[in-house]
């Protein structure tokens, strides 16, 4: 493939990657709270502000890569399959049906491909693994969790673009608020905030996941217990997707998968539950290898299809 760049939408940074046949030649990092900006700016200033962030980064690295036809993205929200406008973002609150592609293709004068940011790490994880036939489920763990199904090829994103959100399934029915809405979402416990927020539960103290995971590995049983709690709603919504997604290929990312030690046993334990009986044993759940790359790649390499 022709250059391109590739680019991974986080609530606090934006990386960029240059990419030349699946291989990273460039990257650029920039500090960029966006879910700040969205929470304390009203929807206009917000979306003008992520704009120009992301544009003076990309004019940062076609400086020295002008040879760029090509820009992908992944971006925290859903994504209109028809329009490709960002129709939501619950971690990033206030942006509704905004056309991101559009605005920074007349902005840039180059070709631009959004995807949901988990859609475009499965299909990075996908053309790392080498394309399977049978497909993959990229589950990542970060801020919030966000997830990827890859099929004949292909990101599913579904009819309304919502497919395989599944931070957003329900793992306790009237649990904690959500943003999107509902409450008892997966997110809400297995990401890096809902780990946050059991340890505050049991402790009153406010901590980083990162913080926790040092904690669980001295022995502090209230954080080991904050990680048991993600492994579970993990594994639990995991069993229910592969109830109705059968698929065998499953890779595990995202910032938080660095404390996947804290999560592994408890995580198996209550998969092998859950799962149906004819499919124990038979799904195969690796961590990720891309080095936190698979977004940019997956991004750069959409722009192609």
């Amino acid at each position: 493939m022709a250059k391109a760049i590739g680019i991974d939408v986080g609530g606090t940074n934006l990386r960029i990657g240059v990419f030349e046949d699946m291989r990273l030649i460039a990257e650029s990092r920039i500090q960029a709270d966006f879910s700040s900006i969205c929470k304390n700016n009203s929807a206009e200033v917000a979306w003008q502000t992520i704009l120009h962030v992301t544009v003076d980064g990309i004019n940062s690295v076609l400086l020295h890569h002008p040879e760029v036809a090509h820009i992908g993205i992944g971006f925290p929200g859903f994504i209109n399959p028809y329009t490709h406008a960002v129709a939501q973002s619950p971690n990033l609150p206030g942006l509704h049906n905004v056309n991101l592609a559009h605005d920074l293709a007349n902005l840039l004068q180059i070709k631009v491909v959004v995807e949901n940011d988990a859609n475009a790490a499965a299909f990075g994880e996908y053309c790392l693994a080498g394309k399977p036939a049978t497909g993959l489920i990229y589950l990542g763990l970060g801020t919030g969790v966000g997830g990827g199904l890859i099929l004949n090829g292909q990101p599913h994103v579904g009819h309304h673009g919502c497919a395989m959100e599944v931070g957003h399934i329900t793992v306790v029915p009237e649990g904690r608020l959500c943003g999107c809405g509902n409450l008892g979402c997966m997110e809400q416990y297995a990401s890096a905030s809902g780990v946050s927020l059991s340890y505050q539960a049991a402790t009153q103290r406010k901590h980083t996941a990162a913080e926790i995971a040092v904690f669980a590995t001295a022995g502090d049983n209230d954080a080991i217990h904050a990680y048991h709690i993600a492994a579970n709603a993990l594994a639990q919504a995991l069993a229910s997707i592969l109830k109705v997604v059968d698929v065998q290929h499953i890779v595990i990312g995202g910032g938080m998968a660095g404390a996947w030690n804290l999560m592994e046993k408890s995580f198996n334990q209550r998969l092998d539950h859950d799962l149906m009986p004819v499919l124990r044993g038979k799904v195969k759940v690796e961590l990720s290898s891309a080095q936190d790359m698979a977004g940019m790649l997956g991004a750069a390499m959409l722009t192609s299809q």
